[in-house]
Order: structure tokens, then C-alpha cells, then sequence
């Protein structure tokens, strides 16, 4: 009863938060914003009340680390492997494209603004994956700092607001076909909402294939995370040695991410089609209320000065890494239909 009563406050208000968001998302003329950015906003407006009572502190913490944790396994049933087949060789060439172009640019960033590597990789693997849901997965797997967090969020939010009102009028300009177009947006445009938006705003088979573009990306949060995983690990040896000047082998199943082992299960009981459509679209929305509870309470932990202090070069930063991926996308999108 008293676990019970030490959790319930924080675990509570972030409830109340994320189903706020969805009504707020739901009178909204469109769905630019998406409930779980909505939910991290009103977290961090709600920051100062809930810093003031620690009666919050255990819940929100609570959520902001198991239940996210669970939301993004749940997630995994939006996918399925056959998305990859359907996306073609093609599309995963282009991916490749994109992906170096992200991480790369990212490292050149952050040494020209002297960014730190975590906030970084955070700008990098927004606009490389999936925006706001690869932040919040990759974010505690590198111990990052919530500010860090809210930050490469707000960001991709930036964003993802031009790319769904320039893009398609972009797209129409320079007479792109359904298919360049859809390729385009699918591995240039950050978050699912805003490529979905921005692909049926230019024609419905556009908007089809960028979907399954976007969520072909998707799955490559799980070496992403694996990777950083090991790149964190690495770091956190070099700091000991440096400081205990004793060299420690890094344990893989100790470092190992195993909540992305169950992201896939839910992946592949996707892909086997052994539960209904409608099972899988309630598991999907339990999915996002959980993200929209876990993003709300990384808000309510996070200050809005702090992320105002985190300074500009940062989002300058990102802006680099998004327009270089958009403009690698599409230049090699037109040279792969080109050999087609």
C-alpha cells in the first residue's frame, strides 16, 4: 500500500497529461503536432507546480523510464517485416544515403559547435529514424539529459512544421511523380505524422509509399540503439580508466538495450498476422498513450529555461542535419529511379 501510494500521485497527473494531449490533438484542424509533443509541452508547462511537491518526483520518474520503455515495445506492432520487402531495394539504398548523411553531419556539427556527442546523436537520429519516438528510445539507453531530450524534440518539431506546408507545393513545382515524391518524403521528413500529412497532401499513392518508406526507417531504431549502446559503453570505459587508470572489459549482456528484444517480438507478431486488425490497433494506441504519458513526464521534469539555456547553436545545428538530409534525399532518390 505504500508503493503503491509513493507512485500513484506522478504516475496519475502523467495520465491525466497524455489524455489531455489527445483531446487537444483531437479539436486541432490537423494532426501536425501529435498528441505525444502536445503531452511534452504541457509537462514542461506544469514543471514548476510539479518540482514544488516531491510527492510527484517517484511516479513521474516511474513512468518516464518503465512505461516508456514498455511503450516503445508495444509500438513494434505498427510494424512488420514485410514493410521492408514492400519498400523495395531500392528505398533501402536511399536509406542508407540518408542515414549516413544524418550521423555524419551530426558529428561535423557537433565539433563545429562544440555540441555535446549526446545532444548530437539525439539531432542525428531524430532526423535519421523517426523523430520524436527515436529521441525518447535513444535518449535513456545514452543517459541523456531530459533538457537534451525536450530539446531534439522541439526541434524535429520545428521542422516537421515547414516540411508538411513547403514540401508538397515543392514537390508539385519541380513535377515530381507519385513515387519520387512518396520516396522523398518518406526518408527526408522526420516524424510519421508530418510525412504522412505531407504525402497525402501530394497525392494518396505519395502519401502510401512515403508511409511505408517512414516506417521501414523505423526498424532501424534497433541497431541504432544496439550501436550506441556499445559507443556509450565505450565512453563510460575510457572515463574510468582515465580516472581509476584500470581497464575494465565491457560486459555486452550488461550494456545490451533487452527492451528492444521485445519491440521486435511485437514486430514479428505483427508480421505473422496471428491476432486481429483490431487487436493490433488497440495494442497501437495503447502504444502512443504511452509514449504521450512517458513524454509528459520527461517534460514535467524538465524546466523550459533549462532547455532555453541549452542556446541556439543547437538548433542551428539541427536545421544542418535535417536540410543536408532533405537535399541528399532528394538528389538520390531522382538517381536511383533514374537506373530503375
Amino acid at each position: 500500500m505504500e508503493t503503491i501510494r509513493k507512485y500513484s500521485s506522478g504516475i496519475v497527473i502523467s495520465g491525466v497529461v497524455a489524455i489531455s494531449a489527445y483531446f487537444i490533438n483531437s479539436i486541432l484542424p490537423t494532426d501536425i503536432f501529435g498528441a505525444t509533443l502536445i503531452a511534452l509541452i504541457v509537462g514542461m508547462l506544469l514543471n514548476p507546480i510539479t518540482e514544488k511537491h516531491e510527492s510527484f518526483r517517484p511516479g513521474i520518474d516511474w513512468v518516464s523510464k518503465r512505461v516508456l520503455r514498455v511503450g516503445i515495445i508495444l509500438t513494434g506492432i505498427t510494424l512488420s517485416f514485410t514493410q521492408v520487402m514492400e519498400a523495395g531495394k531500392y528505398a533501402l539504398l536511399l536509406l542508407m544515403f540518408t542515414l549516413t548523411t544524418s550521423f555524419g553531419m551530426g558529428y561535423i556539427c557537433s565539433k563545429i559547435f562544440k555540441i555535446n556527442w549526446k545532444l548530437s546523436s539525439l539531432l542525428s537520429v531524430s532526423t535519421a529514424i523517426c523523430g520524436g519516438t527515436a529521441v525518447a528510445t535513444l535518449g535513456p539507453t545514452i543517459d541523456a539529459d531530459d533538457k537534451d531530450i525536450a530539446y531534439a524534440i522541439s526541434a524535429t518539431f520545428l521542422f516537421d512544421i515547414i516540411t508538411v506546408i513547403a514540401f508538397p507545393w515543392f514537390g508539385k513545382l519541380m513535377g515530381m511523380s507519385d513515387t519520387s515524391f512518396g520516396l522523398w518524403i518518406g526518408t527526408a521528413v522526420n516524424d510519421t505524422s508530418s510525412v504522412v500529412a505531407a504525402g497525402y497532401a501530394f497525392s494518396d499513392i505519395a502519401g502510401s509509399l512515403a508511409t511505408i518508406v517512414k516506417l521501414t526507417r523505423t526498424l532501424f531504431i534497433v541497431p541504432i540503439v544496439i550501436i550506441f549502446s556499445w559507443i556509450y559503453a565505450k565512453k563510460r570505459q575510457q572515463s574510468n580508466v582515465y580516472e581509476n587508470d584500470i581497464k575494465k572489459d565491457i560486459n555486452f549482456m550488461e550494456i545490451f538495450p533487452w527492451f528492444i528484444i521485445g519491440f521486435l517480438v511485437f514486430v514479428g507478431i505483427n508480421s505473422s498476422g496471428i491476432i486481429s486488425s483490431i487487436t493490433t490497433t488497440n495494442i497501437a494506441k495503447l502504444a502512443k498513450l504511452f509514449l504521450a504519458m512517458a513524454l509528459a513526464s520527461i517534460g514535467m521534469k524538465t524546466s523550459i529555461k533549462e532547455v532555453a539555456g541549452v542556446g541556439i547553436t543547437p538548433m542551428i545545428a539541427g536545421v544542418i542535419i535535417d536540410t543536408s538530409v532533405v537535399i541528399v534525399a532528394l538528389f538520390a532518390q531522382a538517381a536511383i529511379l533514374s537506373l530503375i
